[in-house]
């Protein structure tokens, strides 16, 4: 009874906080984490029967897609895939856990996001992070030494998520890779150019792609001044340069990574940089940056990058970027990253109208990534042979959220089905018939739909279809019986019109596909 009485006044004390953020118009994330607080306590108490209660929710950083959101899913990744084919990609498929040893040393400082499954006394296994560790496993261990394929499957992190902005626990990856060995930067420049085709044809507004070099980036931290053993994880703080101000980013070098504030400083008057080709062609004859070899290999391929960009007609979209580091150890060469410039959605929220910075407001930050990464395949090949690779992860999730916000922002009707066609009846004691003439459809692969009703009323067959956004319906009657016809009647202008049943599927896919 006491335990009762100590959970009571934890419920009360928690109600509080919950109440006070509320006033306080904290984040969604805040409020939603001590809501979860809040349930978990009153489950703990019980129903009046004693009975545990239980806690309708998902699990932290993860969601549930109705209808509506998977319809507009589903139009994206239709988009994605058509694309992907029109490069002639092929697709595989991979595990959704793989072997701990296979995942581990791969992902720089964020392997600590890896979900490591509990140990069964079997294998020590672990959810994927992402799909190109587990594509580079699939090479070394079926001896592939060239493929260009897409895979779209989920993905786990154990991250703290701002779901708001599209970030979860557990999302889609959009992967296309080219793997074999080619002539420099041909591969590299088409996975750019589905980038900008998949950005431009999903329409969400105007995007930047960065393009940096790994070699650029190590030789520019050499001739800085930063000690070798150093390069990648100062490599990862300026991978924050997107979410943190320069001035925080050098503290985090000099402060947390021991770096000396001297080498911090050079390194901040290289990553301010952005340009072209123009840019590439400047740094070769810079006196500090053309004494390391690394720089100017990497230099060079920015440089024949840049024309075979030029040639794929995408140049207006992409800017090489110093500052673009991309955290993840795998990368060895070329580097990318899309992001919305303007995502031409949401309104500017009130935080960003009293003063906050409006970044917030149009910037979902990265929607696409990618890079070359050579060595990672060779790292499971137990002689070592490599494959050099080069590909792009397209962020689903993310251009998920801004058509979902475009979606409720435009008055637009979200259709969830694609039913063609409904089979109505305007009398009693029709079923019968009605069932006959949508297996007549169903068979000749119209998409059609019956109310399980054996009566139903003809106004209700009706507002279904308005309400569900089908086109047309076969109103069968007993006068349509007889002179075998059925009247087909168009939803939106409620014209009328009546068919022979011979001329009836013909009429419908006539109809159906003007529309």
């Amino acid at each position: 009874m006491d335990d009762k009485a100590q959970i009571q006044e934890a419920i009360k004390t928690q109600g509080e906080v919950v109440r006070k953020l509320k006033s306080e118009k904290a984040s969604k994330e805040q409020i939603d984490e001590e809501v979860a607080k809040l349930l978990q306590l009153k489950a703990r108490l019980g129903g009046d029967d004693g009975k545990h209660q239980f806690v309708l929710k998902t699990a932290k950083g993860t969601r549930d897609y109705n209808p509506k959101q998977m319809a507009i899913r589903e139009k994206v990744f239709k988009t994605i895939i058509s694309c992907f084919k029109r490069h002639g990609a092929e697709t595989i498929d991979t595990p959704v856990f793989e072997l701990k040893e296979t995942l581990t040393g791969k992902y720089g400082e964020d392997s600590k996001l890896i979900y490591d499954l509990k140990d069964q006394g079997g294998e020590l296994l672990s959810l994927r992070y992402d799909l190109t560790v587990p594509f580079a496993r699939y090479l070394a261990m079926n001896k592939i030494t060239n493929i260009k394929r897409y895979h779209i499957a989920k993905v786990y992190r154990r991250d703290n998520p701002a779901m708001t902005r599209g970030r979860y626990r557990e999302f889609y990856q959009c992967d296309f890779d080219i793997a074999g060995q080619y002539d420099g930067m041909i591969p590299d420049a088409e996975c750019l150019k589905i980038v900008y085709e998949i950005l431009s044809e999903l329409n969400l507004g105007d995007f930047r792609i960065k393009v940096n070099d790994r070699r650029i980036l190590d030789g520019m931290f050499a001739v800085c001044g930063v000690p070798d053993d150093k390069f990648r994880t100062i490599c990862s703080t300026v991978d924050k340069l997107d979410k943190m101000s320069w001035e925080d980013v050098k503290k985090e070098m000099v402060n947390e990574k021991g770096l000396s504030e001297e080498a911090a400083d050079q390194i901040g008057e290289y990553v301010s940089m952005q340009g072209g080709m123009d840019l590439a062609e400047r740094l070769l004859q810079d006196q500090k940056m053309s004494q390391s070899k690394q720089a100017c290999a990497g230099l060079s391929d920015i440089k024949l990058l840049f024309s075979y960009l030029q040639l794929f007609q995408v140049t207006d979209k992409v800017v090489f970027d110093l500052s673009l580091a991309r955290g993840l150890d795998y990368y060895t060469g070329i580097i990318y990253e899309a992001v919305l410039t303007q995502a031409g959605v949401a309104p500017v929220p009130a935080e960003a109208q009293n003063g906050a910075p409006a970044e917030e407001s149009v910037s979902v930050g990265s929607v696409a990534g990618g890079g070359r990464y050579d060595g990672l395949v060779g790292m499971f090949d137990p002689k070592g042979r490599k494959v050099p690779c080069v590909g792009v992860s397209i962020g689903i999730e993310r251009i998920f959220s801004i058509m979902e916000q475009k979606a409720e922002a435009s008055a637009e009707k979200v259709r969830t089905t694609e039913v063609q066609i409904m089979v109505a009846s305007a009398q009693k004691n029709l079923l019968e018939e009605r069932l006959k003439l949508v297996t007549e459809l169903w068979n000749a692969g119209i998409k059609a739909e019956v109310m399980y009703k054996k009566n139903p009323k003809l106004l209700s067959q009706l507002q279904h279809c308005e309400e569900s956004g089908i086109p047309l319906v076969a109103i069968l009657g007993e006068q349509e019986l007889k002179d075998g016809v059925v009247k087909l009647r168009v939803v939106a202008t409620r014209e009328e019109v009546d068919i022979s049943r011979a001329d009836l599927i013909g009429e419908i896919r006539r109809r159906t596909s003007e529309a």
